[in-house]
């Protein structure tokens, strides 16, 4: 009889230890609600499929959504450029180099650097200047992430409101998106 019941307790407490342990609800600082924030638009809302935003904060998603302005930027001027040169516009003296990704190869080593040098200097111009010296002291820094104006050059953008400046960054955020896939 003994024996029955040291079993029997045995063997509910092995199963206890299969049992799904509850867990509790938590909650971090990191979690944040960027479903509501610009580029979060039909058809797809908020895309995040493997969850990544769970691990950082406001901080860290306008910095990443200041790095998809930019390659968004940077892949329109590609699409432009690829297109360019395969309907045949070339530079003078530039006629014999290919059009598309057959252009890498055949370009002159001083193109090459003509080109890093001028990305490098595009690079350190195109940021948040609000803390560089000579940099307007009225000047307040930048109104969201990817607003590199830097306090000199507007193009009439202060005279849109705020509807319309949604409605424009929005469209930027798609066209960039569009141009990344398509250069890829």
């Amino acid at each position: 009889m003994k024996f029955t019941a040291v079993s029997v307790l045995a063997l509910a407490a092995s199963a206890s230890a299969f049992a799904p342990a509850s867990q509790s609800a938590s909650s971090t600082a990191l979690k944040a609600d960027f479903s509501k924030e610009v580029g979060a638009q039909v058809p797809l809302g908020y895309f995040d499929p493997a969850g990544l935003s769970e691990y950082f904060d406001q901080d860290d998603f306008d910095r990443l959504r200041g790095v998809e302005i930019k390659h968004g930027r940077i892949a329109m001027l590609a699409v432009v450029g690829y297109l360019t040169t395969y309907a045949g516009v070339r530079f003078p003296g530039a006629d014999d180099i290919p059009c598309g990704f057959a252009a890498l190869s055949a370009l002159p080593g001083m193109v090459w650097a003509q080109m890093i040098a001028t990305l490098f200097i595009m690079e350190y111009a195109n940021r948040d200047q609000k803390d560089t010296p000579g940099v307007s002291a009225s000047w307040s820094g930048s109104e969201f992430p990817g607003d590199f104006r830097n306090g000199a050059l507007d193009f009439g953008w202060d005279k849109f409101d705020e509807a319309t400046k949604l409605k424009k960054r929005k469209i930027e955020l798609n066209q960039g998106r569009a141009a990344q896939m398509g250069i890829t």
